[in-house]
């Protein structure tokens, strides 16, 4: 049997943006928009979810290379530009991989936007760290950025 684990990491990404909070918030309340800079939703693909409200349930399944990902989320919280509360897993080739609580707060700051993202994990059985999520999300939130550029 393999050894089973549990490694906890906290980690918190801020980002200010030069574009309002709603713009912002919409990155993250839109399927549309979030597909263009996270990659899912994917209309084509029936099995995703996007269901961006309390109480929904976000779901994407993706092949990369050689590797199956799931990533499953539960919404827990959301206030209209203000803040976003869920709770996920991440599985690979069918192994729970990670369990977490995220939290994206939003506030007007200097014509733009202060975004602060926070995650605490369990990371699980030597298959994940928070370290590479947390280079993982400071990608995605790049990507944010480079998307509300082009907006």
């Amino acid at each position: 049997m393999a050894e089973r684990s549990i490694a906890h990491g906290s980690f918190t990404i801020e980002r200010i943006y030069p574009h309002p909070v709603a713009k912002v918030f919409s990155a993250w309340s839109n399927p549309e928009f979030k597909r263009q800079w996270f990659g899912s939703p994917d209309p084509a693909k029936p099995q995703q979810i996007f269901e961006f409200r309390e109480g929904g349930r976000e779901y994407n399944a993706e092949k990369m290379g050689d590797t199956d990902f799931i990533y499953d989320v539960s919404y827990r919280d959301i206030v209209p530009d203000n803040r976003i509360i869920y709770t996920y897993e991440m599985h690979m080739n069918g192994q729970r991989i990670s369990v977490s609580v995220a939290t994206i707060e939003f506030t007007a700051k200097d014509g733009g936007t202060r975004m602060v993202l926070r995650e605490d994990g369990a990371f699980l059985d030597g298959l994940d760290t928070s370290a590479k999520r947390e280079a993982g999300t400071n990608y995605l939130m790049d990507q944010v950025g480079l998307w509300l550029d082009r907006q």
